[in-house]
């Protein structure tokens, strides 16, 4: 039986580059920094309530990844005002604007520095 996601695994040519950007650029608190092998490193960040993010070095992955739509990750967030505003003050990329999702809520897009598509999303109060 599959009891859930446990963790996202997000590879880089420059892994420390890509979690650099998530933690200085979107706001998340690395909890993990460690060697696999001889030369990678994973970055982790690391959720209470929900799956882990590991950024991860790979020596297969060159350049900006060419399908940023073929998957998404998407952070839950409090106020997506007050984030989209951050992300705007830290000069993120907008894919798309805010828009409302009737019966779930409020969601933004946006690229990180690999070309990865990421979403805010605000779901509705229950």
């Amino acid at each position: 039986m599959i009891r859930g996601v446990e963790s996202v695994n997000l590879f880089s040519q420059n892994a420390k580059r890509l979690a650099d950007f998530y933690k200085k650029k979107v706001g998340l608190k690395l909890t993990l920094e460690a060697e696999m092998g001889r030369k990678a490193r994973i970055f982790g960040f690391e959720f209470a309530k929900s799956s882990n993010l590991y950024v991860v070095d790979s020596d297969i992955i060159k350049g900006v990844n060419k399908g940023p739509r073929r998957i998404f990750l998407n952070f839950e967030v409090d106020d997506i005002k007050k984030e989209v505003k951050k992300l705007g003050a830290n000069k993120v990329k907008k894919v798309q604007e805010t828009y409302h999702l009737e019966g779930y809520g409020w969601i933004a897009t946006f690229e990180d520095v690999d070309g990865n598509y990421f979403q805010l999303v605000q779901v509705r109060a229950s």
